[in-house]
């Protein structure tokens, strides 16, 4: 460990263990704390008590005419939640994967969400950290800290909320400050050397006003084993955590009828991750092993080995920071309106190193740094809300502006296996194109210099690709929702939105190592045929063999067209979203609902080197540049047909609805081997049925919570111009399982006066779905459930839990995202998910 590693894990250290002393010194000064339930919080008398701010204002779930679900916190902490990617077992027809590092990290519901590593494409399903929209998902893959719970929106959202989004919400709502003293502190050890430990001090100041800190920090070993080839990687495991947080929250109150909220948090991830195995083992496999001493790539694809191949470092240096001030005033009014204001301002910074081949063999990489690759996010926001209600009408007018600078360098590193292994494998290529041993294949290593007219050894090394890339993206909208009363069963709601988007992008391109190999191709394209001539290409089949050899040895990185490009791009939209609802309730148990919306996602760039053979992105593969790289908005039209039943004296909540949504311009972002290419797909149409309950049952202290997604997702016949794709027409989506089902049991009992026990099991089926963008056969991955499980003792005042705990618990293997394997055809791999982890956790409250 560096000694800036051990300082900063010293430091989180040393503010947990602050937040310990504190909480010693309010204990001696305060009086015993009363009976409490064990997550310290208040009972809930009756499921039918739940309330939510999904329409921003506080309402019970039961009366709020969408399909969501939520988690409250005590059921967050027996599921071991700490993050989206943990939340998905809980929530049926939501799913959330990582790829090349955990800043990639996607969700989805119903099987839409932004699919790919592109930092220019917004998110399908946002993200909402306390009124606060974060600009990419990959953010909500961290320690969220305490929350009191998280909701879970299906379907278009952008009339309430501050940001547009076309698929769905996570909507995240963090423990705030209260006038009560106290701490709360964890410690978790757990098998992979996983440790942690987190530390919470709420107390108030003066008589109105309050503040809470967090802190955590977490550490585990790597879970998948890396062979490291030819090196210079060292590190065997890979997939580890690493990661500090802390978290500042002030509540002040100068009068009765205002409040501030201000809050301030930092995480910072040093990790390594993520490397791919291999689930196809095609033939190249046998070149690549070769340029790596026989250590390249696995012998038999086996994912349940959990073994990976990478010659070079996957390191992550991630800094997630921010500040928000949210200011609620209760005006005098039109009847007392509410103004609220939503100031932030956030950084967000991700270098991230990849051994883009997944293999041994030293052939391309990506070194995680400042210059060659990281992700820079600026974002202000400001949101500006006045609610108020009548008898007849419940009403909300707001304004959101976002101002998002994206910084993104980007570069491609050619090892000292690059050229001999393009040589190898295209003289392969060629050879099966003719009868058996009309082709020399000796000397293969040289095939490509001789093509070039250059020294074996020369054309290919070092920093193939640099590109920089500059965003900046500002929204402006106006929305508004109003609810009417028309009768005291009929409600009617409207939700009307205009957004404005203005994008710009300046790009610049260069190539370091200058792209002889290309260059020299390009010029002299008689040298190329000359070398397959002397190979024993027939002379006839030259001709239509030299653009296709050209073409390799001027892939994207390595591209002298690109080298010294300027490009600046514009582009605006000015689009209308909205929503039409209608809810009736027959009886105080039981309210059905409709509901029309149009949503809409914001086109843009995408942030990548693009070629076609015309140079317009909408025709096929080729060399020329592109230098127009947008695409444009996503829209969706969605129904649901819903209904929310409340039996058993409130203490059964039942729901369901049927939906129909309709994308167009679908953003499809999919990598084909080379590079990425966003494809607007003229329709996707998704429909099915969504159902859940929260059942406190008759037995004392025990509760069930389930659901359950029918999902069938098509997408439209419409042909695509790119030969990766052919498989997307008509068929049915990536990550769009048929079924999904979720459920979770909870059981507490008493063993004494002051003693209970805790039992939680929590599981998710999924049915068969292909992980890959372009539906290739070998990227589907089989059903499979996860299981979680946790049992716990610890006293009925809630001072204290001892829990044992394993996640995955059956130890299933399952690929989040499969990809073609770089370069290597005939080979798959995939990112696949986390084993089975187990250990222990202590909780204690003060």
């Amino acid at each position: 460990m560096s000694r800036i590693k051990a300082g900063r894990h010293a430091l989180a250290w040393s503010i947990c263990v602050a937040l310990a002393g504190m909480s010693a010194t309010a204990l001696a000064q305060d009086e015993a704390a009363g009976p409490q339930t064990p997550d310290g919080g208040e009972s809930i008398a009756t499921l039918g008590a739940t309330v939510v701010t999904a329409q921003k204002r506080e309402e019970a779930l039961q009366d709020v005419p969408i399909t969501m679900e939520v988690v409250p916190k005590q059921l967050l902490k027996d599921a071991g939640i700490h993050d989206i990617k943990d939340l998905q077992i809980l929530v049926p027809g939501l799913n959330v994967t990582s790829t090349g590092n955990e800043a990639q990290t996607t969700a989805r519901i119903r099987g839409v969400g932004t699919v790919g590593d592109n930092p220019g494409l917004e998110s399908s399903v946002g993200v909402v950290i306390d009124g606060v929209y974060r600009p990419r998902t990959g953010v909500g893959f961290s320690d969220l800290g305490q929350l009191e719970r998280i909701e879970v929106l299906k379907g278009p959202q952008g009339t309430v909320f501050g940001k547009n989004t076309s698929a769905g919400l996570i909507n995240i709502v963090t423990q705030a400050p209260t006038n009560e003293r106290s701490t709360e502190a964890e410690v978790t050890v757990g098998n992979y050397g996983a440790v942690g430990l987190s530390a919470s001090y709420n107390d108030r100041i003066g008589e109105n006003s309050a503040f809470r800190i967090y802190a955590a920090t977490r550490e585990r070993d790597g879970f998948t084993d890396v062979e490291t080839g030819v090196g210079p990687r060292t590190r065997n495991d890979d997939s580890d955590q690493n990661f500090d947080s802390v978290r500042g929250q002030l509540m002040l109150r100068p009068t009765d009828r205002v409040d501030v909220r201000i809050i301030a948090d930092y995480t910072h991830r040093d990790e390594n991750c993520c490397v791919g195995v291999t689930t196809f083992r095609g033939p190249s496999a046998a070149i690549v092993n070769a340029l790596s001493g026989g250590n390249g790539v696995i012998d038999v694809a086996d994912p349940e080995r959990r073994l990976a191949f990478a010659n070079r470092d996957t390191n992550q240096d991630i800094k997630d920071k921010g500040v928000s001030a949210e200011v609620n005033w209760l005006t005098s009014w039109l009847g007392d309106a509410t103004l609220t204001s939503i100031t932030s301002l956030r950084g967000w910074d991700a270098l991230s190193g990849t051994d883009i081949d997944y293999s041994g063999a030293d052939i391309l990489y990506r070194v995680g740094s400042d210059d060659a690759g990281s992700v820079k996010f600026d974002t202000f926001s400001q949101e500006l809300r006045l609610t108020g209600a009548t008898q007849r009408m419940d009403w909300m007018f707001g304004l959101y502006y976002g101002d998002e600078d994206l910084d993104r360098n980007e570069s491609v590193t050619m090892g000292s296996a690059y050229e001999p292994y393009l040589s190898i494998a295209l003289i392969n290529n060629v050879a099966s194109l003719f009868p058996a041993g009309l082709v020399d294949l000796s000397n293969p290593a040289a095939f490509l210099s001789e093509a070039a007219g250059q020294p074996f050894g020369t054309i290919f090394n070092g920093q193939g690709s640099l590109d920089r890339y500059k965003q900046n993206a500002k929204s402006l909208a106006l929305f508004t929702n109003e609810t009417f009363h028309a009768t005291d069963a009929l409600d009617l709601t409207v939700g009307l939105r205009y957004t404005n988007e203005d994008k710009s992008l300046d790009s610049i391109y260069s190539n370091p190592n200058g792209s002889t190999a290309c260059g020299a191709a390009l010029s002299n394209p008689t040298q190329v045929g000359a070398a397959l001539a002397a190979r024993g290409v027939p002379a006839a089949y030259i001709a239509s063999v030299v653009p296709t050899l050209i073409g390799y040895m001027c892939l994207p990185w390595s591209n002298v067209l690109h080298d010294g490009r300027i490009t600046s791009q514009d582009r605006s939209e000015s689009e209308w979203s909205g929503t039409f609802k209608a809810s009736y309730r027959w009886n105080e148990s039981f309210m059905t609902f409709f509901s029309a919306a149009r949503g809409y996602k914001a086109g843009g760039f995408n942030l990548d080197r693009v070629q076609s053979a015309t140079g317009f992105s909408e025709d096929g593969a080729g060399i020329t540049p592109v230098d127009d790289t947008s695409f444009p908005g996503e829209f969706v039209n969605s129904y649901e047909l819903g209904m929310k039943s409340t039996l058993m004296d409130g203490n059964l909540l039942f729901n369901a609805s049927l939906f129909h949504s309709k994308f167009t311009d679908f953003q499809l972002n999919s990598f084909l081997g080379t590079s990425y290419v966003v494809r607007s797909i003229p329709s996707l149409t998704n429909k099915g049925v969504d159902m859940d309950l929260i059942w406190q049952t008759g037995v004392e202290g025990l509760q069930v919570q389930a659901g359950l997604t029918y999902l069938d997702s098509r997408y439209g016949s419409d042909p695509l111009p790119d030969a990766g794709l052919v498989l997307v027409p008509g068929n049915r989506g990536g990550f769009a399982p048929k079924w999904q089902t979720s459920a979770a049991v909870t059981y507490e009992w008493g063993f004494s006066d002051s003693l209970i026990g805790r039992f939680n099991l929590s599981a998710k089926h999924t049915t068969e779905y292909n992980t890959g963008s372009d539906l290739d056969p070998e990227k589907l991955q089989d059903p499979y459930t996860l299981v979680n499980a946790r049992v716990g003792i610890g006293s009925r005042n809630g001072r204290w839990m001892f829990e044992l705990w394993a996640q995955n618990l059956t130890d299933e293997t399952y690929q989040q995202v499969g990809f073609d394997a770089p370069l290597q055809t005939g080979s798959w791999n995939a990112f696949i998910g986390a084993p089975r982890t187990y250990g222990a956790t202590l909780r204690m409250k003060f």
